[in-house]
């Protein structure tokens, strides 16, 4: 698995095919005709594709909330030493992922994943994606490599639940505004937040866990989960085709995934409205939007057995 013997083989490959120039096409018609014949489809999406529904980039010009950086909240350390402001922070990008709607190329992939499907072919999305973007489309094999925004994790059982509450819970009603107001800001108690409502069983009694809940979110210097990896592990060894959509090529490991794959001889197509650290290592290259680029790609598509 990655965790293991796979990563580090798969680093060796990315940094080799880092190494060498692949002469690229940008001719759609080309990488149709390979999606025709694919059998096993991976598509490996970031940042920009959500960009396009209006969802802001983890790391672009919405990255800052009252003068914090992403990077400063999003860590084990900001939320025990402040969990109600860590949680007014994703109450806003929850809030903020509602009002948004899934674009033309989450709809094309959820379309093309029942095509695929309906052939008996396999039709993969790994996202580095937290908004749920592409399940709201309708796709139903999302690898989700950092979590979910609608999800949460007891940090006592660990346990994981789907949650689309509207606040969470009461104490974050009509807070998270990203301006910060002296006025307004008032600390939320830890006894104010979510709590676990699962029941657990103790000294042959059942009672409520009640731990504190945490966004089910992989943070700064936390692991992947290695369930995670192992999918991503299958859906890699399988691929026969691949498409990476709107990602900045420097989060890893998924960084590594698209050029392992071109390294093995996989036909891989990158769609982005600007080159990344991977497109020379990749042997398609389709610079725009992915909203547009994809339904372009895909409609009347003809699968070749």
């Amino acid at each position: 698995m990655f965790a293991g013997i796979r990563l580090n083989s798969l680093l060796k490959s990315f940094c080799f095919s880092m190494s060498t120039f692949v002469r690229q096409n940008s001719d759609l018609s080309t990488f149709k005709t390979v999606l025709s014949k694919a059998r096993n489809v991976l598509i490996i999406t970031g940042a920009g594709m959500s960009a396009e529904s209006g969802v802001p980039t983890f790391r672009g010009a919405g990255g800052l909330w009252r003068n914090y950086k992403s990077e400063d909240l999003a860590t084990l350390y900001a939320f025990y030493d402040d969990p109600g402001l860590v949680w007014e922070f994703y109450h806003y990008r929850r809030e903020l992922v509602r009002k948004v709607q899934p674009n033309p190329g989450h709809i094309t992939l959820a379309d093309a994943e029942k095509r695929f499907n309906a052939d008996r072919r396999s039709f993969t999305i790994v996202t580095q994606n937290v908004d749920g973007l592409h399940s709201r489309a309708g796709s139903t094999n999302v690898i989700e490599l950092h979590g979910n925004l609608f999800k949460t994790r007891c940090t006592s059982c660990s346990d994981v639940r789907v949650n689309n509450d509207s606040p969470i819970c009461a104490a974050l009603d009509g807070r998270g505004s990203p301006q910060f107001d002296p006025k307004l800001h008032v600390h939320i108690p830890e006894e104010a937040l979510p709590h676990c409502q699962k029941s657990v069983s103790f000294r042959d009694k059942t009672k409520l866990c009640n731990g504190l809940l945490r966004p089910h979110i992989v943070w700064f210097g936390e692991s992947l989960e290695s369930d995670v990896l192992r999918h991503v592990d299958i859906a890699m060894a399988s691929a026969d085709a691949c498409l990476v959509v709107g990602t900045s090529a420097v989060v890893y490991p998924a960084a590594g995934f698209a050029p392992a794959l071109a390294s093995r001889g996989v036909p891989v197509a990158e769609i982005n409205v600007e080159a990344t650290s991977a497109t020379r290592s990749l042997g398609y290259f389709f610079k725009g939007k992915s909203g547009e680029i994809l339904p372009e790609l895909f409609d009347n598509l003809e699968l070749i057995s």
